[in-house]
């Protein structure tokens, strides 16, 4: 097959009667479950090796770098309401070729396999701290959980995931808004100066690594087929997930780098946010924001599968990914997330993730600007 530029007839919608709707909070809180848990509890020390305390500067300039891209995924969206989500704008702006194939593998394992194993392994992490057990194996045994869990749910349907991604959302949204009210109020600005802030160069290169805590916004398109008018509900949902989930990783990151040195913070890793309320609440400050942690992390992994379940299914129907990807695999009708699952349970058992999360991270971006490049090709 060749790569051509051709667009292809979008997978016709199923009739209005048939089909079970998602509302515009529902898709905005799948993408905020996805992108949250993804990034401010598992990057936040990763990020400070780089940014030190401009951590925050660099959320802030990730999410205009997303911003921009999620602009172009919301034209394509409205014109080609699939639930291929973005693999279908590939493959109107490039063809059913080898970009595309290469494009979803890179897309496949590192949005989708990476993340979800590096939310779930900060899940391990939290639940280990939060119930007082040692030892890795008790970390591996509470992070299998999660995926398992998570996967067992998003195998009965888009509206009890985006059930789920609610309630998780606006748990978590409250918790933190009691965390940044908390910090913020009691900052030492001494911390946050501007003459301890690294370069501009190195700010820069850090995004390399907060834009990955983005990469749930992606999740959405694969929400677009549920949406009763995705020309009116896309744009809402997605500016409503990026809104929140910028403005969250920006103030938590103030009230974290505002009480917390920043050898304190890579020192503390994934519970960092959790020993940064301690100050303002005691124990009862890190019980909360590990139970918040778990939360985060659980909606992400949940969102994530949910993605990779729906993206599986259209590389299959391409040919792109073998059938046993697909909905007739011998597997059953969940043969790609069964696949899934299985990879991920192995890259967070087994994987250094913090190795691979600057490659992945980096990775994802390539595809993302590949589809900008597609629409830029079907506008001309």
């Amino acid at each position: 097959m060749t790569d051509a530029a051709a667009p292809i007839a979008a997978e016709p919608a199923a009739p209005t009667e048939s089909r079970k709707h998602i509302t515009v909070v529902g898709a905005a809180f799948l993408g905020i479950g996805s992108m949250v848990g993804a990034g401010i509890f598992a990057l936040l020390g990763q990020a400070a090796v780089v940014a030190g305390p401009a951590v925050w500067l660099s959320f802030l300039l990730a999410g205009v770098t997303t911003f921009l891209l999620a602009y172009n995924v919301v034209k394509l969206g409205i014109r080609y309401p699939s639930s291929g989500g973005l693999i279908e704008y590939l493959l109107q702006g490039f063809g059913n070729g080898r970009l595309l194939g290469v494009a979803a593998w890179l897309g496949y394992f590192a949005a989708f396999v990476i993340v979800a194993a590096m939310v779930a392994v900060s899940f391990g992490a939290y639940a280990v701290s939060l119930f007082g057990t040692d030892g890795s194996a008790w970390d591996n045994v509470f992070t299998s959980a999660l995926i398992v869990g998570m996967a067992a749910i998003n195998m009965l349907g888009t509206q009890f995931v985006a059930r789920v991604a609610s309630f998780m959302v606006v748990v978590l949204l409250a918790v933190f808004s009691v965390f940044i009210v908390v910090t913020i109020t009691d900052l030492d600005l001494d911390l946050l100066a501007f003459s301890t802030y690294p370069s501009f160069a190195d700010i820069i290169a850090s995004i390399a690594l907060t834009f990955f805590a983005f990469l749930g916004f992606g999740v959405m398109t694969f929400a677009v087929g549920s949406l009763r008018n995705p020309a009116r509900e896309l744009p809402r949902a997605m500016v409503i997930a990026l809104g929140l989930t910028t403005a969250t990783y920006v103030l938590i990151a103030v009230g974290v780098f505002g009480t917390l040195t920043v050898d304190e913070a890579i020192g503390y890793g994934e519970t960092a946010i959790a020993e940064a309320a301690r100050p303002a609440l005691g124990d009862a400050g890190f019980t909360i924001m590990a139970i918040a942690a778990l939360l985060a992390t659980a909606g992400a992994t949940n969102a994530t599968l949910f993605g990779s379940n729906s993206l599986a299914k259209t590389l299959a129907e391409l040919r792109q990914f073998p059938p046993i990807f697909g909905r007739g695999s011998r597997l059953g009708a969940n043969g790609g997330l069964l696949i899934t699952t299985a990879l991920v349970l192995v890259i967070a058992n087994v994987v250094d993730l913090s190795a691979i999360a600057s490659v992945g991270s980096a990775c994802s971006l390539m595809v993302f600007l590949l589809v900008g490049i597609a629409g830029l090709r079907l506008r001309s």
